[in-house]
């Protein structure tokens, strides 16, 4: 029977030795949803924490859910402990789902690691993946190609930057929700609006997370990630993805159609990015190709579940069902993943191609036939419905929301941009 608690002092009148190591899932959405349904699948019991996204909270094989403060909290690590000791969870499995969580995991390793077993690496190495500006330098002392980048610490030094226009704003880390790091990015197509969205992201961030880039050309079929789960600085199993489409269309927040391809030289990139970190755990590094030199450039590195982590699984590479044996301290032998697999987010892929369909660049035979062989879902499955009737309400209003947020950011920003500049 599934349970749904507030907080950990709830349990102080029904405290029990678990007799089953299971494992203990933190925050996260699709990615984590999908590590639920993997693990419980095979009898494992899976406990949720979060204080985000509810999707899994309606998934069968979460057997406990609960509403905790959140990992950027300073009684985050108490509130962990006091769960593990008032339910016997000792040697349970930690399973970061968000970038604040993976965060909180990394920069507390010796403390959680004495009570729970831990799936992902500790900070000095998840920085790599956490901050883009240490994951680019990485990059650069690798020799493996990424977007050409500055980092303003002031607005004088938006004069200095010597990219062609559109350029686009990112920040460096995820550390809160706000307009800017729910954006993922923001287009600049001229000198002005540049100045003006610097000045919106200085607001929201400050001056120490704002990196802006070069554009490189094409949608999110030019994007491809590389996915894994490694052990001690070799990959245990491994697949390549292109992202067919995306949603929104231009800076894709969200995969909604992947596929599995064959493609050696984003193999040999990521693997050398990893290979230098002596990476343990899951990965998933993205790449885009730039057509006007050629190269994939490295764009982002998640050291955590991923949206469509579950694609591993149809190709072959049930990633969670492999973290697991890897902590359990179980030998694996190295595995491949099978090409032409496909996942798909239904509810925000249908939106996309109605934006693509409405701009004439998909036909909607051409949709149809995109969604042959998609082997995975991003949260129907057949034995675990329940999921995919919140998602449905849930994506909507996240799509409302961050439209109406985009439409009042450009507006600011184009009201900014017909002020005289300083």
């Amino acid at each position: 029977m599934r349970q749904s608690e507030q907080a950990a002092p709830r349990l102080q009148t029904e405290i029990r030795t678990q007799t089953r190591r299971g494992a203990i899932l933190l925050g996260g959405a699709h990615g984590t949803l999908a590590i639920a349904r993997s693990l419980g699948r095979r009898g494992i019991p899976v406990w949720l924490v979060t204080d985000d996204s509810p999707l899994a909270k309606l998934s069968r094989y979460v057997t406990r859910s609960f509403t905790w403060p959140g990992p950027r909290d300073e009684g985050a690590l108490r509130f962990l402990g006091d769960l593990h000791h008032r339910c016997g969870l000792s040697g349970w499995m930690l399973f970061p789902g968000s970038d604040a969580d993976l965060r909180f995991v990394a920069q507390n390793h010796a403390a959680l690691s004495t009570v729970f077993t831990l799936t992902t690496p500790a900070w000095e190495t998840v920085r790599f993946a956490y901050d883009k500006r240490q994951m680019n330098a990485r990059a650069a002392m690798l020799g493996l190609p990424y977007p050409g980048t500055y980092y303003p610490r002031a607005h004088d030094d938006l004069a200095e930057i010597d990219l062609p226009f559109p350029v686009i704003l990112k920040p460096t880390v995820r550390e809160a929700r706000n307009a800017f790091v729910d954006a993922k990015a923001w287009r600049a197509d001229n000198g002005q609006v540049l100045r003006a969205r610097y000045e919106q992201a200085k607001a929201l961030v400050g001056t120490d997370n704002i990196m802006i880039q070069e554009l490189i050309p094409g949608d999110g079929s030019a994007q491809f990630s590389y996915a894994g789960i490694w052990d001690r600085g070799a990959p245990i199993g491994a697949l390549v993805a292109r992202r067919r489409r995306q949603y929104p269309v231009e800076f894709g927040f969200t995969s909604t159609l992947v596929e599995t391809i064959d493609a050696p030289e984003i193999e040999a990139a990521a693997v050398r990015f990893l290979t230098s970190l002596d990476y343990s755990g899951l990965v998933e590094i993205e790449f885009k190709f730039d057509g006007r030199q050629g190269l994939y450039k490295i764009l982002d590195v998640n050291a955590r579940a991923w949206t469509w982590i579950a694609l591993g699984a149809a190709a072959g590479l049930d990633f969670p069902a492999i973290a697991w044996q890897l902590a359990s301290g179980e030998a694996v032998n190295p595995r491949a993943a099978r090409s032409g697999v496909k996942w798909v987010y239904f509810a925000r892929d249908l939106v996309a191609c109605l934006h693509e369909i409405a701009s004439g660049r998909l036909s909607p035979g051409d949709y149809i036939r995109s969604l042959r062989r998609a082997s995975s879902a991003a949260v129907f499955a057949w034995d675990d419905p329940w999921p995919a009737a919140l998602d449905i309400p849930l994506s909507a209003a996240r799509v409302l929301s961050r439209r109406s947020l985009r439409s009042r950011t450009a507006k600011t920003a184009l009201q900014s941009a017909r002020l005289p500049s300083r």
